[in-house]
C-alpha cells in the first residue's frame, strides 16, 4: 500500500514548469520553450521572446501584455521585433520590473499582437523567479 501512494503522490506532483539558468546570463524559460526572459549584465539589458507553438506573430505595431491575478498588470510597447521566422518576438529594455512582477505575481500571462495571442500559465514560476532575481548580475529588479 505505501508503494502504491508513493507512486500516486509521485504522479500527481506537476513537474518543473520553469526553469532557471545564471550562465552565460541570467535566463527564465518555461518548460514548452514559449517564453524566454534574460538579463545580461554586461549590457545592462532585459528581454523577454515569446515563441507561437502555431502560427507567427503579424507585422503590428504594438505588442501587449497582459498579466492576470492577484496582481493585474497590463502593459503595452512599439519597441518590439519579430523574428526572421516571425515565430517569436523580443521585448528588450534596461527595466523589466512590470515584467517580472507581472509573472511572478499572476496566474496567467497573454502576450498579444495584432490578431496572434500567446496565453501562459505562471503556475510553478516561484522558485525559478526567486533564483532569477536573486542572479549574481547587479541591477536586477
Amino acid at each position: 500500500m505505501k508503494k502504491l501512494t508513493c507512486a500516486l503522490f509521485i504522479l500527481a506532483t506537476p513537474a518543473a514548469a520553469w526553469e532557471f539558468s545564471p550562465a552565460p546570463i541570467c535566463t527564465l524559460t518555461d518548460a514548452d520553450g514559449l517564453i524566454t526572459v534574460t538579463y545580461d549584465a554586461a549590457l545592462p539589458e532585459y528581454s523577454v521572446t515569446l515563441t507561437l507553438p502555431d502560427g507567427t506573430w503579424p507585422d503590428d505595431p504594438t505588442f501587449a501584455m497582459n498579466f492576470a491575478g492577484e496582481r493585474p498588470i497590463f502593459i503595452q510597447t512599439d519597441r518590439h521585433r519579430v523574428s526572421p521566422d516571425r515565430r517569436s518576438l523580443t521585448v528588450t529594455d534596461s527595466g523589466f520590473g512590470n515584467v517580472l512582477d507581472g509573472l511572478q505575481f499572476n496566474l496567467r500571462a497573454y502576450a498579444t499582437s495584432g490578431d496572434s495571442t500567446l496565453g501562459l500559465s505562471l503556475d510553478g514560476i516561484g522558485p525559478a523567479m526567486a533564483a532569477f532575481r536573486a542572479c549574481p548580475a547587479v541591477n536586477l529588479a
